[in-house]
């Protein structure tokens, strides 16, 4: 049995109860994994909510780290005492133990702290696919990224830097503002006390910017698409503030021509190849320090629905991580 955290119906944080699991032993191609770290990730949210309906019971969180207590027979690639990390497919990291298909986890490497794989996994290979399959940056374009404080916009904002881009990024308040410019923004409007889309238009010299990423939804979505340059294209990646509520296809024309993507990372992962491929090249940026991680604040598994109405309410920086 093991610790973990299960809801048996969808609501508020209320309806997160800490309580024994079953662990199953793993099966030809399973491991089974001691975690670490665990993290935590606005699709939690969402989950809990039920936003994406998922069957019940079930143990959320969709992400972690931790060492391989046992590989099944047709395991070859990962060993018993291995170090690992995951991100997507199979829910359950919210325990303290696990069973996982294999396929699904990558190896982490030795200058890689455990804190830090849990971290960056899903928001890491998220950054990965938005700035390599969904609008492939170019040196010399300028991005805008919402949320730019956030787990998934700090790597987002120091990886399109580090390929050369002009970045804005959008931030609520003087200390989120201040974490923004200090992890790779060129230029951050407070979203609080600014008009984004003027702002945005002011600092292009009234061009508007090539490509939005956009985690936050509902609050950001028009206003985006008036920053953008002709031919633009906008990203809409999450849903913080809500779901966007649905547009014609005739807005983009009316708009200046614009593309709209909107992506999921399990689509992006689904495929074990690309999956390690994106991790590689993660670890690989976040070890020379062209991408530095910030672990704004950890909690305890068992406090999880304190770190859920922290994340929910935007009172958080980085990326937040549970320790079993």
């Amino acid at each position: 049995m093991s610790k973990a955290i299960r809801i048996h119906k969808t609501g508020g944080p209320e309806v997160l109860t800490w309580e024994e699991v079953p662990v199953a032993d793993p099966g030809p191609n399973d491991i089974r994994l001691r975690h670490t770290a665990i993290g935590l990730n606005f699709i939690d949210i969402y989950h809990r909510q039920g936003l994406y309906p998922l069957p019940m019971p079930i143990v959320l969180g969709t992400e972690g780290a931790g060492v391989i207590e046992a590989v099944g027979a047709n395991v070859s690639d990962f060993k018993v005492g291995q170090r690992i990390a995951y991100a997507g497919g199979q829910m359950g990291a919210y325990a303290e133990a696990r069973t996982i298909p294999a396929i699904e986890v990558v190896a982490v490497p030795d200058g890689i702290d455990d804190k830090i794989a849990a971290a960056i996994m899903l928001k890491g290979l998220t950054a990965h696919m938005l700035l390599f399959k969904i609008h492939p940056v170019q040196k010399g374009e300028t991005v805008l990224v919402h949320a730019a404080a956030g787990g998934v916009g700090a790597i987002l904002t120091q990886w399109a830097k580090h390929l050369g881009c002009t970045v804005i990024g959008t931030a609520g308040g003087a200390a989120k503002v201040k974490f923004a410019r200090e992890h790779g923004c060129d230029h951050v409007i407070d979203y609080t006390t600014e008009n984004f889309t003027a702002r945005a238009k002011e600092l292009t010299g009234g061009k508007g910017v090539s490509v939005i990423y956009d985690g936050i939804g509902k609050d950001t979505f028009m206003g985006s698409l008036d920053a953008l340059e002709p031919f633009g294209h906008m990203v809409t990646y999450g849903n913080a503030s809500g779901p966007v509520d649905p547009i014609s296809p005739l807005l983009l024309t009316q708009k200046g021509s614009l593309t709209l993507s909107r992506p999921t990372l399990f689509t992006y992962t689904a495929d074990p190849h690309r999956r390690r491929s994106a991790a590689k090249d993660l670890f690989d940026v976040v070890a020379k320090g062209a991408v530095k991680i910030e672990i704004g604040q950890s909690y305890a598994l068992k406090d999880v629905a304190e770190a859920h109405s922290a994340l929910a309410s935007r009172k958080t920086t980085g990326s937040t991580v549970l320790i079993p």
